[in-house]
């Protein structure tokens, strides 16, 4: 398993970390207004991506009132309404890796001093828009628990089920599709009776960068202080990190 990919493992446990700290909440909530703005409309048996938010949330033990309420604020019917609008900044790590940060605003300036500053400090640079999302590619990923079957079993019914790739990372199995075929997959595999961990649309590297253990420490400090920002959503890199480095990484978590 590639450095990057047992990244992606850790990260995917730290949100349980992230929920007792009620960052996670947050974000489910606003993953929610997104939803409803760019899916169109507050109801999600015909909005794709509104289903997948509010599945995602109730994965996460999300209360249903908590959901209820972000579904109603994104649809300018509840309390607390607020404009809110997507970001995408992107710029480079230490060591040349690509970074690629997701966030949700009411307050674009803020956001953007406080990325500006965190890229700064922990000596990486912010770039231009397109500077580095061109080696990346837009995915369905569902993750599945290796727990609740056998791994080669779960791998070929994802295959057989409309996947295009599939990848075994104990304890998860991710499954990649093509952004459009992402619901059909998914329902797929549910058919059968299979548990659905996560399944949300992701950028994935086309190719990855090795990095030193100091680069490595680096950026991965980096990529914690970007998920810590208040407008944070989703942080991708192409980073491959050393073993030993996310090791000690992993029991800080």
């Amino acid at each position: 398993m590639s450095g990057h990919s047992k990244w992606k493992t850790i990260k995917h446990k730290k949100g349980a970390a992230d929920a007792k700290r009620g960052i996670l909440f947050t974000k489910l909530a606003r993953e929610i207004t997104i939803a409803v703005k760019k899916g169109g409309g507050t109801d999600p048996t015909i909005n794709y991506q509104l289903r997948l938010a509010i599945d995602k949330a109730r994965s996460n033990n999300m209360p249903s009132d908590n959901i209820d309420r972000a579904v109603k604020r994104a649809g300018g019917t509840g309390d607390g309404t607020e404009s809110l609008e997507e970001i995408t900044y992107e710029g480079y790590g230490p060591g040349g890796a690509a970074i690629i940060l997701n966030s949700v605003t009411s307050n674009r300036n803020r956001t953007a001093a406080e990325v500006r500053s965190t890229f700064t400090k922990t000596g990486a640079t912010l770039g231009e828009s397109g500077c580095v999302s061109w080696n990346f590619e837009t995915k369905g990923i569902i993750t599945l628990d290796t727990t609740t079957g056998n791994s080669e079993e779960l791998a070929l019914a994802a295959i057989d089920g409309g996947a295009e790739d599939v990848t075994v990372e104990d304890p998860y199995i991710e499954v990649y599709t093509l952004p459009e075929t992402l619901q059909s997959v998914k329902e797929n595999l549910e058919s059968l009776g299979i548990p659905i961990e996560t399944a949300e649309l992701s950028m994935v590297p086309k190719t990855t960068i090795v990095l030193s253990e100091k680069e490595a420490e680096q950026t991965l400090r980096l990529l914690d202080l970007l998920e810590e920002l208040d407008d944070s959503q989703k942080v991708y890199t192409n980073a491959d990190f050393p073993d030993n480095v996310l090791e000690k990484y992993r029991g800080e978590i």
